[in-house]
């Protein structure tokens, strides 16, 4: 993947305001931080977005607050609208669709006046309502291709990359902008996390370590920088460094939203790895258990430990139970394939089998009435999966090896990273 060159603008006419949009047409437009151009009616619209990029980037619970604020300040800022509308797809769950179409109408409504660059985002935004993923990538590549300082697309290419299994995607994406940027450039060391962990899911671990070392000296509030160098010590199975790396006090993080807990799982699999029962236990219970809400991530983390603890031989004590009570709530919440495996986990280690086969009745339901991409991986991958992981708990055990054999190495597209997939290659074992 190659980005072009794009005009370079400086970071000091990031507050540069022209009042509101059509009026006073001698001054330029406002631009952001990163030296986009905005189309903002208010300098307050502006400076909130500025934060809330960062906000984002270091995955603060203040991003919501901050998208607010940039709204109260302009309701029609198309950025701030498009930006809404990312926060609410990244929640990952059906419940938000609406509310994510009454905010994409509206940035529709006033992307005529918008700039190419922020159509973009409101046709990408589109996209990704529709789970046209693919195209919604490639719409947040071109922007890259113009505007390679646009690291809220780059972002959202990131994540999106990692939840469609495209692993030269998590390198090949950072790597361009990396390239056509220099240190000068705010946000350089995010770029570099994010090149960092497409490194190591592609193998080039050297290359890994010493990038996210550099990034998480340049800014050790990038939780996605730390996670990236935890990854490269998992995968070398450096436990001890890696427990060491997130050694911290309970409650560490409290200001950042539920990705924190990922790291804290990342901390528990060392432990685990390190025969450290007790602490291991102590970091679920005070970190990586399921929240309130059930936020999509703490259900793959909760479940992943968990299998993994019984797979190890120790006994959960009945942690299964609140997981597979979530599960049983959200039969049809179908977005990412990745955490539909992490549901069935949670029904099969909780004891419910008969919600379990509602759950695969659910999922071929979805598969076979959706053009979306996710319902094409759950037919492909999610389906045969979940079919195996039941037949597991039901004590099919020559079915389940079986069915987890034949899909030992298409995992792929399912999403998620080689240490997150391992936990299906350890059931198999």
């Amino acid at each position: 993947m190659a980005f072009g060159t794009a005009r370079r603008a400086s970071a000091h006419d990031a507050t540069r305001y022209n009042g509101r949009r059509g009026e006073r047409e001698d001054l330029r437009m406002p631009q952001d931080r990163l030296g986009l151009e905005l189309t903002a009616g208010s300098p307050e619209a502006v400076e909130a977005l500025n934060a809330a990029l960062f906000d984002f980037l270091e995955a603060r619970l203040s991003l919501g607050d901050r998208i607010k604020t940039a709204l109260a300040a302009d309701p029609d800022c198309v950025m701030a609208l498009c930006f809404r509308g990312y926060f609410l797809m990244q929640l990952s769950s059906v419940a938000t669709a609406g509310k994510v179409g009454e905010v994409l109408a509206q940035a529709k409504e006033r992307a005529g006046d918008a700039t190419a660059r922020e159509q973009k985002h409101v046709a990408a935004l589109e996209s990704w309502l529709a789970g046209r993923i693919t195209r919604t990538r490639r719409l947040w590549e071109e922007i890259l291709a113009e505007h390679p300082r646009d690291l809220l697309a780059l972002r959202l290419h990131h994540f999106a990359s990692f939840w469609q299994g495209d692993r030269e995607a998590l390198r090949d994406a950072p790597a361009a902008v990396l390239g056509q940027s220099d240190e000068s450039m705010p946000g350089y060391g995010f770029v570099q996390g994010m090149f960092a962990f497409g490194l190591e899911e592609n193998g080039d671990y050297g290359r890994a370590e010493e990038v996210s070392r550099e990034a998480v000296a340049r800014n050790p509030d990038d939780l996605w920088a730390l996670h990236s160098l935890a990854h490269i010590l998992e995968m070398q199975c450096r436990h001890k460094e890696g427990a060491s790396l997130l050694e911290r006090p309970f409650g560490t993080w409290s200001d950042r939203n539920p990705f924190k807990d990922h790291v804290w799982w990342h901390r528990a699999l060392f432990l685990l790895e390190l025969g450290e029962v007790e602490s291991m236990m102590e970091v679920y219970d005070r970190e990586v258990r399921v929240k309130e809400g059930g936020f999509y991530l703490d259900v793959q983390n909760a479940a992943s430990l968990l299998q993994r603890m019984e797979l190890a031989g120790i006994d959960t004590q009945g942690r299964w139970e609140e997981l597979a009570d979530l599960a049983e709530s959200r039969l049809d919440d179908h977005v990412l394939p990745f955490t539909d495996a992490h549901f069935m986990l949670a029904l099969v280690g909780g004891g419910r089998l008969e919600a379990a086969h509602r759950y695969i009745e659910s999922l071929q339901a979805f598969a076979a009435s959706s053009d979306s991409e996710a319902a094409q991986v759950t037919g492909r991958l999610t389906l045969p999966l979940a079919q195996a992981l039941l037949a597991y708990g039901e004590g099919r055990y020559g079915e389940a090896a079986d069915g987890l054999y034949a899909l030992r190495h298409e995992l792929g597209p399912l999403g998620g990273s080689h240490a997150q997939q391992d936990v299906f290659q350890q059931l198999l074992i």
